[in-house]
């Protein structure tokens, strides 16, 4: 069992967090290989996995709708993974062939890299924001103003990105892939966790619909990504563990530090 002393807010008294039981807001993965099992094998912990929300893809008809022509586009901005999945998916139903002059603009180095599943990597320019923020992406997207970019999003997102795109007078169309659906996360959260790890702002969003009054008092809160992060700190919670982070690039990576960190 790892113990932490932590402080609350605006200089609140300390106080001793244990940390025994974790519960990781995604599916459980599927094969016993993962880095989560070694993880809470190193440090005796109890590691939960239930899905806060579901992903559901918008078929070809539907984005028809949106009258988005790919071929007239130079450039794409993927802030998830579940952006570059659903972007493929639909140009593979509609049997659309993305340029090979088309440009990628990607929230993290990891999401870069995932392009790798549908893309010639090096042969593509990619780019991607050097600390993994919106912000560094916006900076990056800045130096690139002449570009016509596509922005996926979901069917709720709230975008900064296309905020920061029609601020700087940028070329872009926002199109809408994929939407988030909350899952059924009453058994779980009557079960009790020393922390929760959210990796999307609409499983912070599920949380809240399933508990409005929810309160964190010694939960320790670990968020991936920034978007995850800010609906976090946004709703009121205090975040304790946040990837990436410049020593650690995954979540997985980010509780091997705080855990060791929070052991001795």
């Amino acid at each position: 069992m790892a113990k932490a002393v932590i402080s609350k807010k605006k200089g609140a008294e300390k106080k001793e967090v244990k940390v025994s039981s974790i519960l990781i807001t995604q599916p459980r993965p599927e094969t016993e290989r993962s880095p989560y099992f070694d993880l809470a094998k190193k440090y005796d912990i109890k590691l939960d996995f239930h899905a806060f929300i579901r992903v559901e893809g918008l078929s070809g008809k539907d984005f028809r709708k949106q009258r988005v022509d790919i071929s007239e586009y130079t450039a794409i901005i993927f802030t998830s993974r579940y952006a570059i999945d659903h972007f493929f998916r639909i140009c593979e139903e509609m049997k659309l062939k993305v340029s090979q002059d088309m440009k990628y603009f990607c929230i993290t180095e990891a999401a870069a890299l995932y392009l790798q599943k549908f893309i010639l990597y090096r042969k593509r320019k990619v780019f991607f924001s050097a600390d993994g923020s919106s912000a560094g992406l916006m900076e990056v997207i800045g130096k690139h103003k002449n570009e016509k970019y596509i922005l996926p999003t979901s069917d709720s997102a709230k975008n900064e990105i296309a905020q920061y795109l029609i601020k700087h007078n940028i070329k872009f169309a926002e199109v809408t892939l994929y939407k988030m659906a909350s899952n059924d996360i009453a058994s779980v959260m009557q079960m009790s966790y020393d922390m929760i790890v959210f990796f999307s702002p609409f499983s912070v969003q599920t949380l809240f619909e399933h508990n409005p009054e929810f309160t964190q008092n010694g939960t320790v809160i670990g968020a991936f990504g920034p978007t995850t992060s800010k609906a976090v700190e946004d709703s009121g919670l205090r975040l304790d563990v946040k990837a990436p982070a410049p020593n650690a690039p995954s979540m997985v990576s980010a509780l091997e530090m705080f855990l060791a960190k929070i052991k001795k």
